[in-house]
């Protein structure tokens, strides 16, 4: 074995002490981290953190002490750190912590892990040494990892294996753990190399390349085990994701040991990670269901790990095995954006796809089902979803079928400069070498290395020498020569193997024989031998160093084999399966069987006794907890006996152990002892402290001791109850000790142990499944408690004992001799060696002289061990493979059962017998079936003898019946059986229509018509119809249009118009709007007086006026619209027709030089391209119109085939007649009958598919013929019987039609007597006599003619279907070229399609800016115009106010001045920024107007200007006025700075347009150019697809002397019709030149004549002006405008002020009258209230007079009566009291309402507030 730094290994104990310090000393900050883990789930943890820091610290100083490769002793200078004060070793802690010497490394020896040896024990650490590795765990992922041109890396168990696959060396690192590796990553730069392990909180290494010393360690990134590393591109960061239960990401400055970013990556197992090559800070994981999409981000928090997750939508969720990032990074919303597949659905790989990978602009994808594929990286970045499906159709560019039975799990690029050079790892068990360059000179792949698959079975080394043997599930056998570390040969099988052992030397000497046991229940035996021993032969292969010989075959099981073993003296071979047997089998009978005993249960293992029994027993260990002891087998002489009928031995006397748990009676021993010992011992402190105080103390001291006795004494805790596991724990391995002793090892609950058990004696009548047995004795074993021991062998001197664990790990014990109870099984040597997890050791042996050690797991890997000894091997050795036998070359090779469901041994012999009995039942049935023939037939004879008895004498059909319950019953009893046979054969039936459905719907529904081959009646010709199916998938296509063709400019320009994308104004619409606002104004106030029916007929007459001036004003618009339009139609002087410039152009390119298709510089014309659309659509054509021939023409052939048939039954008439004719007539006088044609089986092939119940007794009867007499006939049967049915069914109808006739002749032969015939009766038999001669002839005349006009018809159909026939030849040679024209096409279709996809967008995106240049013109032009409109409207105005002014006004120039003046307004001034400003006055300098220019001119002189006051004598509503007009003109010259800068914006945009337009034009250019050369280059393409024309001679027109050349190479093949089309275009282009120039000619002519026309025109128009002015000067004086004569109308502002003045004064009027009514009313009501108020003045008068009297006689009174008034009167007293009880009423109510008020406020109730005496009153 190579290590690196191999040292010497005598300080392991301290190591092993140094590691436990250590542990126990990161115990809290482990625990720390996990609290921290448990607390972020959603959050990542960022290498801030203090715990984290605290970690690291910690770690970094056992760096510090584990560190040993540097130049000076980092030990002392630990310990020196050690010895410094707190805060000195803190600051030294923190510099560690920021940084690690580039140049530090660890020591190896320090790190890897080692062997454990129980202490004061004398085995050495280095007891077992490994020498090589043969296995490989295939199915691990990423797996395979290369570091340079030679060398591989992969994970062995629980070493990583550096191989050199050119010399085959290998190089081994231990992980440090010791509990296996979990993933491995190679460095970008393939400098460094990680190591992620598994176990607890486990390391990640990274190793230095080629130097292989430790240079970092990553710790606490996971909790269990590592799944997968990967680098970034840069190699400055690495991720590493963990497995269950945390699956953590974690992302690593890994230089400086420290994580960066750490998350929960996903709930379910996570099977990759990997950054983006692309982009650093973006991941991608993938894993059980899911993929997620990873980024590194900023947040508030700083940096984290922002995942999202991929979503599938309708997709099933699958596992993630494969994936790769796109450069462009992007994910899009981690949605599907589209699913690939392969044309007609299929997906890109049969099974699942373990790799992609994007490698030079190509996506390869390695698949489970073999295959390495290369895509086209472009098609699939750029794929979209095109349908519902979501699936888009590609196919790959190449593919790489590596091998059979490939199961691609990774692959690896090997950077050798000018190869392209793969290595895969195959999961089916080997390492491949690919060539994926796919040129001329590609190799073909190589294996490199092959290996078992999955987990090895069974190992067996040979007796005699260095070899190996193994087997697996993977179907192979394998031999391993371990000393020379070569695999020699392998063989394959169609089963797996399951158990294997090395025949002894005692059965065959040269130990060349090997048998294997396999999971079908077969066991065959190998023969190894060496082939260069062999007779050689001339032409022999290469040959190898070993080969195997099949030597025998037989299947002794139903199951798989279990266990093989030989006896101790090789005459009896016993094997074991699952099907809960034991056969035996003897040896030197060449293996006859003996027979087999059954067992309680599925076998493990087989152990024949030693020579050192007594007797030779079989040991048979069960997994459910039995083990049995067999003796020696009877052996039967006799070679064999047919009268047993089964093999079983029932008769041995075998013995029963049925194991019983005692693991729970031994804890309680084990706990009872335990404390026995602490009770001596505290019983023994006792003492001494009761002694000490008696010593002390005295009786004092006595007694405090017994008071300190109680205070002690506590209860016991309760011991461990027995306890016995509800499922038996599995039996995994035994042995013997002593004769019927043996040791077992349990696994599940009773694990930990070796027990010791016995046989109990041999009780014939005790039921063993009732017996429970317990093991006598035990042994501990030591960290077995969930690690039970798995398989168990010795040394060949019994001094050790080599176990193979559960954990993968190898556990040596060192024993005594002869100790068979085991008892100096204490000191052992254990070592982790294959996978923690799932490398379960196998199987485990020595070699013949315990110099090596061989182990075999379940994690594919086979490890050959040195086992330490004073006599080491010293130089390399070479097992020696068998010589071969003599005449083993000669020898045949047996026949192999191959079938899983063959008979095994014993079933074959039931079976055997089981035929055997059902033959001889069957030979009585025949006996039975005879006698029943015998007297069916009497009884026939009987019923035949019965009718020719006369009728009266002849019994009944009832009479014959005995019983006629018997018939009924046997009836009965018939339909019963018919409905259960029915019944049973229901399944079978539908499973068989089933199956017919399914071959009909795959070969007849597809077909349309059967081929018919009709026959002639008198010769040989026949005709036969088209084998027609349904139309093909062109035929269906429709003719699809070329939308997606980019029309020509010429198309484009007639189909846009002069009028396209023109916004026109509705030139009517202001009118519409008018008329309607005044008809709305005038519908508001409809006529009711006489002044409203004024108003009304004012409106109506202006409207009139105002309509009759619109109308004009449109028809002169209308009249400049048709002169705009027609001199805008008129042409240029040299103006040329578009039409007439490209006809000119094609005449001069194509003109005396019509390029052909096959010039280089031919141009396709856009109506001539073709693509594949249109390519399939013309083969769709083609099949349709073939179809339809074939399809008229089997119409026409079965219509013949129904003719023949009509035919045959009406000569099948005739010849009936004929005969019963005959039968009147004399033997002499009869005519030949013609024979009747018959309807052959081709001529009706749907009758193929009718049977009946005869045709299927007749299908059986010739089965079993054809089976019994010519089997291999058997194929032929089918149509056999269908040519019997159907020549009976062209006989049947005539015999069914005819059979009345027959048996009305019959009926009429009654005997009568013969009577002499009259002369009447003789001359009507001539009659009918001559009559008959004349029929007979007519008919067979008829007969004939039919015969003869069916051969005629026949006969000319045939020559009609000949001429198609070879116009379908011609066809289906023309189908061809088109279908290589497609497949061609296609070819092209991809690249054409970007490229018109190309030039089509740049053709939308001239057309698109065209039109916004266009846009933008108009928009310009109606500035322009609204521009023009405000500079009239400006000079309106100052013409307005000049106008306004009138002449000589004095304040003429003052009023002008305010007019003019500028004034900065301030709203402008919010608006505008200064900028604006000043290209307003630069603007305002440049653009002004003729009227502004004096403004300067005012503005020089040196007046001061003040227009707030009016001057005195200037009229103020001039002044008023001029003030508004200059508003007026400040809103003007606002507007059009406004619109001028509109106009520059609207400038400068259309240059950049017309810029951008002449650079896509100069691309469209270029890409049509590109298009044109790729059309040109597929235009070649197709003209060499050869196109096959068949010729007779006198259509070579092409002589060279008279003969037709041998090469036609250089002939044109032309059509006689193009010909002709030539000739005659020739005469037609004289033709047209003629005319042409005749045409020519008189259009010159007409041009004079037009000149001349257009002169007197001229002079017509100019004497018509000068004649208008001279009217309109003697008519109005001067020349004026007749437009604005005519358009001159009415003022409507003031028509309408008018009728508002009008209506207004009728509503004042209307007003004026309603307030004078009110004020009348008003009026009236004074005068009434005046009235009344004098009427009760004089009342008041009256009353004050007759008041004045009473006073005066009131006085009178007084002065007579005033003494009686002195006393208080009565009244008074009686109102006093009166209000003293009213008082007092008062009073109490006030006290109710206060006591009312205290209780609702006691009740919480509503407080209100007092009553007030006053308020009462």
């Amino acid at each position: 074995m190579k290590e690196p730094d191999d040292q010497d290994t005598d300080g392991g104990k301290s190591d092993q002490s140094k590691s436990d310090g250590r542990q126990s000393s990161k115990s809290e900050s482990k625990s720390h981290t996990k609290e921290v883990l448990e607390d972020t789930t959603d959050e990542t943890i960022t290498e801030r953190e203090e715990s984290y820091l605290e970690e690291e610290s910690s770690d970094l100083e056992d760096v510090g002490e584990s560190s040993g490769s540097s130049d000076y002793d980092h030990s002392e200078s630990t310990r020196t750190s050690q010895e410094l004060p707190a805060p000195a070793a803190e600051e030294a802690e923190e510099e560690v912590k920021k940084k690690i010497s580039e140049s530090f490394f660890y020591n190896y020896m320090e790190l890897a892990s080692k062997p454990f040896v129980t202490p004061d024990s004398s085995i050495t650490l280095n007891f077992l040494e490994l020498v090589y590795s043969f296995g490989y765990d295939c199915r691990k992922r990423a797996n395979l990892q290369l570091l340079d041109s030679s060398t591989l890396i992969y994970i062995a168990g629980n070493q990583l294996v550096l191989l050199n696959f050119k010399t085959k060396e290998q190089i081994y690192l231990r992980s440090s753990s010791g509990e296996g590796i979990g993933a491995i990553g190679v460095h970008p730069h393939k400098t460094y190399f990680t190591v992620a392990e598994k176990g607890s909180f486990p390391k990640i290494i990274v190793y230095e390349y080629p130097s292989l010393r430790p240079y970092r360690i990553l710790r606490d990134g996971t909790e269990t085990a590592y799944t997968y590393v990967d680098f970034n591109y840069m190699g400055t960061l690495l991720a590493s994701i963990g497995s269950h239960p945390d699956y953590t990401l974690t992302i690593w400055n890994w230089k400086e040991e420290q994580p960066t970013l750490r998350t929960k990556a996903f709930s379910q197992e996570v099977f990759k990670v990997t950054f983006n090559p692309e982009d650093e800070e973006q991941l991608t994981t993938s894993g059980s269901g899911h993929i997620k999409f990873w980024e590194m981000a900023f947040t508030f928090t700083g940096l984290k790990l922002q995942g999202s997750l991929g979503r599938f939508g309708k997709t099933a969720t699958t596992d993630i095995e494969g994936y790769v990032e796109l450069p462009d990074g992007k994910w899009e919303g981690s949605l599907i954006k589209v699913e690939l597949c392969r044309s007609g659905m299929k997906s890109c790989h049969n099974g699942p796809i373990n790799q992609i990978m994007l490698d030079e602009g190509e996506v390869i994808t390695a698949g489970s089902d073999g295959c390495v594929r290369i895509w086209d990286f472009e098609t699939i970045d750029s794929a979209d979803i095109i349908d519902e499906t979501g699936l888009l159709e590609i196919e790959p560019i190449n593919e790489l079928q590596v091998g059979k039975n490939v199961n691609l799990f990774s692959m690896i690029k090997m950077n050798e400069i000018g190869n392209n050079f793969w290595l895969a790892q195959d999961a089916s068990g080997a390492i491949w070498k690919l060539d994926l360059s796919f040129s001329n000179i590609t190799q073909d792949p190589e294996c490199l290395f092959s290996f078992h698959c999955g987990a090895i079975e069974a190992l067996a080394v040979s007796p005699v020498t260095y070899l190996m043997a193994t087997t697996a599930l993977d179907c192979s056998v394998r031999i391993y020569d371990f000393a020379s570390k070569t695999p020699l040969v392998q063989m394959k099988f169609k089963q797996g193997g399951t158990a294997l052992t090395w025949v002894p030397r005692i059965v065959n000497y040269s130990g060349a024989q090997i048998i294997i046991g396999f999971e079908d229940g077969v066991v065959r035996i190998l023969e190894l031998y060496d082939p260069k021993g062999l007779t050689l032969f001339t032409g022999r292969k290469k040959i190898l160093d070993a080969d195997i010989y099949f030597k025998q075959v037989f299947k002794p099981h139903n199951a798989q084999v279990t266990a093989l073993a030989y006896e101790r003296d090789g005459e009896i071979l016993a094997t074991a399966s699952k099907d809960h047997t034991v056969f035996f089998f003897e040896v030197e009978k060449n293996y006859k069987p003996i027979g087999y005993i059954k067992t309680p249960g599925p076998v493990c293992q087989l152990i024949w006794s030693t020579l050192s029994h007594p007797e030779s027993t079989l040991l048979i260990i069960c997994e459910n907890g039995y083990i049995l002891q067999a003796p020696y087998p009877p052996i039967n002489e006799e070679e064999d006996n047919h009268d047993v009928l089964s093999y079983e031995i029932s008769d041995m006397p075998i013995r029963y152990f049925h194991f019983s748990s005692v693991k729970s009676k031994i804890v309680r021993l084990i706990e009872i002892e335990k404390r026995e010992k602490q009770k001596e011992l505290k019983a023994k402190e006792r003492e001494a402290r009761r002694r000490k105080l008696v010593e002390e103390m005295g009786e004092d001291g006595e007694q405090e001791f017994q008071e300190e006795a109680e205070e002690e004494e506590e209860e016991e805790e309760p011991l461990p109850e027995i306890f016995f596991p509800p499922t038996p724990s599995p039996i995994l391995c035994g042995f013997y000790s002593e004769p019927e002793k043996f040791w077992v090892s349990l696994g599940s609950y009773d694990s930990g142990f070796l027990y010791h058990c016995e046989f109990p004696p041999y009780d014939k009548s005790s039921d063993f499944k009732v017996q429970k047995d317990e093991p006598f004795d035990f042994r501990f074993l030591r960290d077995t408690e969930d690690n039970p021991i798995q398989t168990i062998t010795f040394s060949f001197d019994q001094t050790m004992m080599f176990c193979g664990m559960r954990n993968g790990a190898i556990r040596v014990y060192v024993l005594n001799q002869n100790d068979p109870s085991l008892t100096s099984l204490e000191h052992y040597w254990h070592f982790s060696v294959h996978d923690s997890n799932y490398g379960c050791v196998k199987s485990i042996s020595t070699s013949f002289d315990n110099r090596f050690l061989v182990t075999a797991g379940a994690d594919s890997n086979i490890f050959v061990f040195n086992v330490f000894s004073e006599f080491m091997l010293k130089k390399s050795t070479k097992a020696k493979v068998p010589s071969p036998r003599f005449g083993i070359e000669t020898e045949p090779i047996p026949e192999d059962i191959e079938d899983p469901k063959a008979y095994s041994i014993e079933n074959a012999r039931r079976k055997r017998e089981h035929d055997k009995l059902m033959k001889e039942v069957e030979e009585i049935k025949a006996g039975k079936r005879e006698k029943i023939k015998a007297l069916r037939n009497e009884f026939q004879k009987l019923l035949e003898m019965n009718k020719e008895l006369p009728k009266h004498m002849q019994l009944k059909r009832t009479d014959f019946n005995l019983d006629s319950e018997i018939h009924a019953e046997i009836d009965r009893k018939t339909v019963h059986k018919i409905q259960e046979m029915e019944k049973e054969l229901a399944w079978e039936k539908e499973k068989h229509e089933l199956g017919l459905k399914k071959l009909q719907r795959r070969f007849r529904d597809s077909l349309e018509s059967d081929v018919i081959v009709v026959h002639a009646i008198q010769s040989d010709h026949k005709i036969s119809s088209y084998r027609l199916v349904k139309p093909s998938k062109y035929s269906k296509l429709k003719q699809t249009s070329q939308s997606d063709r980019r029309p020509s400019k010429l198309d484009r320009l007639e189909k846009e118009g002069p009028g396209k994308r023109d916004s026109l104004k509705d030139t009517g619409g202001s009118i519409d709007i008018q008329e309607e606002s005044i008809i709305d104004k005038g519908n508001k106030f409809r006529p009711e007086t006489l002044s409203k029916i004024m108003v009304e007929n004012q409106i109506e007459k202006t409207r009139k006026l105002i309509l009759k001036a619109e109308r004009a004003q449109l028809k002169i618009q209308q009249r400049k619209k048709e002169w705009e339009e027609l001199y805008r139609s008129k042409p240029d002087d040299d103006y040329e027709d578009p039409k007439d410039v490209q006809a000119i152009k094609e005449a001069q390119v194509y003109m005396g030089d019509f390029n052909l298709k096959t010039a280089p510089d031919y141009k396709i014309p856009e109506h001539m391209r073709i693509n594949a659309a249109k390519k399939e659509e013309e083969l769709g054509h083609l099949d349709s119109l073939v179809y339809t021939k074939k399809v008229h023409m089997n119409k026409c052939i079965f219509s013949l085939r129904d003719l023949k048939v009509a035919v045959v039954e009406e000569i099948q008439c005739l010849v009936q007649e004929v005969k019963n004719i005959q039968a009147t007539l004399h033997i002499s006088k009869h005519i030949p009958i013609p024979q009747i044609p018959q309807i052959h089986p081709e001529e009706v092939p749907e009758k193929r598919f009718q049977y009946d119940e005869e045709t299927l007794i007749k299908f059986k009867e010739q089965k079993v013929k054809s089976l019994i007499e010519k089997p291999s006939q058997v194929e032929h049967m089918g149509s056999g019987v269908s040519s019997g049915k159907d020549s009976d069914l062209t006989t049947r109808d005539s015999s069914v039609r005819f059979s009345g006739a027959s048996i009305f002749s019959s009926d009429l032969q009654i005997e009568f007597e013969k009577a002499e015939p009259t002369d009447v009766e003789l001359e009507i038999m001539k009659r009918d006599e001559v009559k008959h001669l004349y029929m007979q002839q007519y008919l067979t005349n008829r007969i004939k003619e039919l015969m003869v006009t069916f051969d005629a018809e026949l006969r000319l159909l045939r020559h009609q279907k000949l001429k198609l026939d070879t116009q379908m030849k011609l066809s289906d040679l023309h189908h061809v070229t088109l279908f290589q024209e497609i497949l061609l096409l296609k070819n092209f279709e991809k690249q054409e399609n970007i490229l018109q996809e190309r030039v089509n967008s740049l053709d939308k995106e001239e057309q698109d800016m065209q039109w916004k240049i266009n846009d933008t013109l108009k928009e310009m032009e109606e500035k322009k115009n609204e521009i023009t409109k405000l500079q009239e409207q400006e000079k309106a105005l100052y013409a307005g106010f000049q106008t306004a002014l009138g002449e000589n006004n004095k304040f003429a120039n003052f009023l002008m001045k305010v007019l003019k003046k500028k004034i900065k307004r301030a709203k402008k001034r919010e608006v505008e920024g200064d900028a604006d400003e000043d290209e307003e006055s630069e603007e305002s300098n440049e653009d002004e107007s003729s009227l502004e220019d004096d403004e300067d001119e005012f503005g020089s002189e040196a007046e001061v200007l003040d227009d707030s006051i009016c001057p005195i004598g200037c009229d103020v509503g001039l002044f008023e006025r001029a003030l508004q007009l200059r508003e007026k003109r400040l809103d003007i010259e606002e507007a059009l700075i406004e619109e001028k800068k509109i106009v520059d914006n609207l400038k400068k945009e259309y240059d950049t347009l017309s810029k951008k337009v002449k650079v896509v034009a100069m691309n469209l250019k270029t890409a049509e150019e590109a298009l044109e050369a790729y059309q040109r280059e597929k235009q070649q393409q197709l003209n060499e697809v050869l196109v096959v024309l068949p010729f007779k001679l006198h259509q070579i027109e092409y002589m060279v002397f008279g003969e037709i050349p041998s090469d036609l190479s250089g002939t044109l093949v032309f059509s006689n019709h193009s010909l002709g089309r030539l000739q005659e275009r020739i005469v037609q282009l004289q033709e047209e030149n003629t005319s042409q120039q005749k045409l020519n000619k008189e259009c010159w002519e007409r041009r004079k004549m037009l000149i001349r026309e257009k002169r007197e025109m001229a002079k017509n128009i100019e004497k018509m002006e000068q004649t208008v002015r001279q009217l309109m000067v003697s008519k109005f004086g001067r020349v004026i405008d007749l437009e604005a004569l005519q358009t001159l109308s009415v003022n409507t502002t003031l028509e309408e002020l008018k009728i508002k003045k009008l209506q207004k004064e009728l509503m004042n009027a209307k007003e004026m009258k309603m307030w004078e009514q009110k004020i009348d009313q008003a009026r009236w009501e004074l005068m009434m209230k005046t009235k009344e108020h004098t009427k009760k003045l004089h009342q008041m008068n009256d009353l004050c007079i007759e008041k004045k009297k009473l006073d005066s006689r009131l006085n009178t009174l007084q002065n007579q009566q005033g003494n009686a008034f002195q006393s208080p009167r009565k009244a008074d007293i009686v109102a006093r009291k009166k209000i003293n009880e009213l008082i007092q009423v008062q009073a109490e109510r006030i006290l109710a309402l206060k006591e009312e008020i205290a209780l609702l406020r006691k009740k919480g109730g509503l407080i209100l507030p007092p009553i007030q005496s006053t308020q009462n009153e």
